[in-house]
């Protein structure tokens, strides 16, 4: 059988339907637009196929048929870098390039290392790392934008495989002059009459959820999808604040102390994992991400 389109073909159909638009595709793969629209014309003549519907002013929308191209051509440009980069490879060099998505409220622990140290083990490999939310990432494994993303465990059935890098317990800081401060660990009940600072992110709005559950109503005094706003308050005195991943140091953004303390109620404990689509093979750059990170956090 005889291939008759190319992989410059595919890799501007790909930039098309991430941009949107010839226009932008052509941007980010620094090519004119009258080259990109010819390929994909080729592209879709030697497929059979209608690929992108064009609308003038509006930009290229994908038709079903190149929705279901799409994480073909993503794994096959995947692949070709893949054997490029171990061609090119010398004693056992990891090169290509990785993109790796990360949950927001991951991204200050995660990320540093793997641009720094992992990064710096594999110099010949280009690291891009894109942060967002939990939905947007599982979409971006699925669909191909992204070869592995860290989130909190995903449910079975989601189509992602999973390998375990971090484990936490939700705890409770107050403020370091607070009474309760003095003690190890803190029921909810002693401190759920008190103004509630809730991080409002779906990963931490589960602070209400465990005062419910404990037959306790939360007084709610102020939410905020920005962790360092959370601290500060907390560290002011003028709440509390119930959260996940724990901060190197019990100091706010102001500099003032924060004490951090563990819920001595049954608490669930929340896993950190590196995910990736389930029917896809790992590449070699993908793996040597993974043993970094277990190796590095002891999958705990």
């Amino acid at each position: 059988m005889t291939v008759r389109f190319s992989l410059r073909q595919l890799e501007f159909f790909v930039a098309v339907a991430d941009a949107g638009s010839i226009s932008g595709g052509a941007e980010r793969c620094g090519a004119s637009q009258a080259g990109v629209s010819l390929a994909i014309r080729d592209l879709e003549r030697h497929l059979g196929v209608q690929l992108l519907v064009r609308r003038r002013a509006k930009g290229a929308v994908l038709t079903e048929a190149g929705h279901g191209l799409l994480l073909d051509a993503r794994r096959l440009l995947g692949s070709a870098d893949e054997l490029q980069a171990l061609a090119s490879a010398t004693g056992g060099q990891v090169s290509g390039t990785l993109a790796v998505g990360c949950y927001v409220t991951l991204a200050p622990f995660l990320i540093p290392p793997v641009l720094d140290e992992f990064a710096g083990r594999h110099p010949a490999l280009d690291v891009q790392v894109t942060e967002g939310a939990a939905d947007d990432l599982r979409e971006a494994l699925l669909d191909g934008r992204c070869e592995l993303a860290f989130l909190y465990d995903v449910d079975e059935g989601s189509g992602l495989s999973t390998v375990p890098i971090r484990t936490t317990r939700p705890y409770l800081i107050l403020a370091a002059d607070h009474p309760l401060a003095e003690q190890e660990s803190i029921a909810l009940a002693e401190i759920a009459a008190e103004p509630l600072i809730m991080f409002d992110v779906p990963s931490a709005r589960n602070a209400a959820r465990m005062l419910a559950d404990a037959g306790l109503v939360p007084r709610l005094r102020h939410l905020s999808s920005n962790i360092e706003v959370v601290r500060c308050l907390v560290a002011r005195g003028v709440g509390y604040s119930i959260l996940v991943q724990r901060w190197p140091t019990d100091v706010s953004f102001e500099g003032l102390p924060i004490a951090s303390r563990a819920i001595s109620d049954p608490t669930q404990e929340r896993r950190a994992v590196l995910a990736w689509p389930t029917r896809t093979r790992l590449t070699r750059r993908a793996q040597a991400l993974i043993d970094f990170c277990v190796s590095r956090d002891g999958g705990s």
